[in-house]
């Protein structure tokens, strides 16, 4: 479990081809590596990968071929930066919100907009995930935990600070640029509570929608 609050700008290293993975070896840059071990999990980019070997200066973690396909690592290359956040502990500041490091979809950098002190920034969601993305809720974007500030349809908006553009790689974004992105876990629980008994058809195709087409969900 993250919470969304980048801790270092890390470095792909290598891409080692393993046929139906890769390992992966990122330079952690000012990530301090004191309390990692061998299988704690870190959210490179936002994607939740295990640790297979670690120094103080890098760990190395094997991502599988599905996830290869499903996320950003499909364009990724040595030299790229990543967004890396450990774990996080039950002492630890809940700065941001509940990031379960499972990308949900790839979306696309559409616009960006130079405001005098701030970024606007807006993004192309994949249109299955449009209905879990609302004003003022959260969201995931390579790992950073954020706001939504606009919607428009499949199009969301974001405010970004300098800091956060300075500290992530959300300062490298540009027109074209595929980000992953995890939506809000709460959207997805609360519409699973809202098929009630439905939740146990094995309709594969259950939604919002299907709800709404069956007069479950009032208009």
């Amino acid at each position: 479990m993250f919470t969304g609050i980048i801790e270092a700008l890390g470095t792909i290293e290598s891409m080692v081809d393993q046929g139906e993975s890769i390992r992966l070896k990122v330079g952690v840059g000012k990530l301090d590596m004191s309390d990692v071990a061998l299988g704690d999990s870190i959210a490179t980019n936002g994607v939740c990968l295990t640790v297979v070997d670690y120094s103080p200066h890098h760990y190395s973690a094997d991502v599988s071929a599905e996830t290869i396909r499903l996320t950003g690592f499909a364009q990724y290359q040595p030299g790229a930066q990543v967004n890396l956040e450990k774990a996080m502990q039950v002492n630890s500041r809940f700065g941001g919100h509940i990031v379960s490091g499972h990308v949900d979809g790839v979306g696309e950098v559409s616009r960006i907009i130079q405001h005098s002190d701030y970024v606007e920034i807006w993004i192309n969601a994949p249109d299955d995930l449009a209905k879990y993305i609302a004003h003022k809720g959260s969201i995931t974007v390579d790992g950073v935990s954020l706001t939504v500030n606009k919607v428009n349809g499949s199009e969301f908006m974001l405010w970004i600070i300098p800091h956060t553009l300075q500290e992530t790689v959300l300062g490298t974004y540009k027109t074209g640029t595929r980000v992953n992105l995890e939506v809000d876990v709460i959207a997805r629980y609360l519409e699973r509570l809202m098929l009630g008994d439905k939740a146990a058809s094995k309709k594969s195709d259950i939604s919002l929608e299907f709800l709404a087409e069956h007069g479950y969900l009032k208009k």
